[in-house]
């Protein structure tokens, strides 16, 4: 039980590094953080989005998608043509600018995921990626437990 704790955290913990390193140069031609590489590449795949849906995409927290918005917004790459009350339930979109790097950032990251899927056969991935959802499901469970079991011994 020991080991396999050890194998997964290690393991998780390394692909992390390595897509922060890969992302950090990959994207340094264009002066982007990992959070701007997000914002475009959801925009650039999916059209115009609120921040809230890019917050629930990209898996940042409102206060960090809101500078990465904020900066982007500054360099030119994304816009806001409509403002509704809420400015995080505005659609944003890429600019030209914007879509001729999110095209690029596509490319590369359809070229590292080839590479990093080298020798792992279509059902193998299929079936890493249902249990690593199930694998989220289940922590993100035990984390609200968790959660729920301070709040109540906090509250004896």
């Amino acid at each position: 039980m020991e080991e396999r704790f050890e194998t997964f955290t290690t393991l998780v913990a390394s692909i992390q590094r390595c897509i922060r390193k890969i992302k950090t140069e990959e994207m340094e031609e264009f002066s982007l953080r990992s959070s701007h590489v997000s914002c475009i590449f959801y925009l650039y795949k999916e059209g115009a989005l609120t921040a809230t849906e890019l917050c629930e995409r990209c898996d940042e927290d409102k206060a960090s998608l809101s500078r990465a918005l904020e900066f982007l917004e500054a360099e030119g790459y994304v816009l806001c043509r409509e403002q509704v009350q809420k400015r995080y339930r505005s659609p944003l979109e890429l600019t030209a600018r914007g879509r001729k790097v999110g095209r690029q950032i596509a490319e590369k990251i359809d070229r590292v995921l080839e590479a990093a899927s080298e020798g792992v056969s279509e059902e193998e991935r299929r079936v890493m990626y249902a249990c690593l959802a199930q694998i989220n499901r289940n922590l993100q469970s035990l984390c609200g437990t968790y959660a729920a079991d301070t709040t109540e011994k906090g509250a004896e």
